[in-house]
């Protein structure tokens, strides 16, 4: 379920949890609760202290992202607008689609990022600098 429309093609939505006195569940599934089909998921976890991650947008990739211990700060930006999200449970995941710059920091120590993505990995996907970014964006 969408909580916030945070960019045109950035969103954070809420996780349907199932659960009872055993504890609870989240069913994540491609075209259901992820609207696109994915090729590949991996974690992000053991970050050290001050350490920012990310600093790069996607061509055509599409992300999930879920933060299913700990918390981070997820700052994302279209090339008009920034915003910051904070990741802080599992029951929120946030979409970021293509042409989307991201950045990621005050990771907690038991912070562990869960990335779900629409692509196997391709290097050639990434823009690794925020000029290039722009200059994308605005070719778009």
């Amino acid at each position: 379920m969408l909580l916030e429309q945070i960019l045109p093609n950035c969103a954070l939505h809420s996780h349907r949890v199932a659960g009872d006195e055993r504890g609870s569940l989240i069913s994540l599934q491609s075209g259901f609760e992820i609207p696109f089909e994915f090729k590949r998921v991996y974690l992000v976890y053991g970050t050290r202290p001050g350490v920012e991650r990310g600093f790069h947008a996607h061509k055509s990739l599409e992300q999930w992202v879920v933060c299913v211990s700990g918390s981070c700060v997820f700052t994302v930006d279209d090339g008009n607008d920034r915003r910051e999200v904070l990741l802080d449970s599992p029951e929120k995941g946030l979409q970021i689609g293509s042409g989307i710059w991201r950045e990621m920091r005050d990771f907690t120590p038991d912070a562990v990022l869960m990335v779900v993505a629409s692509t196997h990995y391709e290097l050639d996907d990434y823009i690794r600098s925020y000029d290039e970014f722009l200059s994308f964006v605005r070719s778009s």
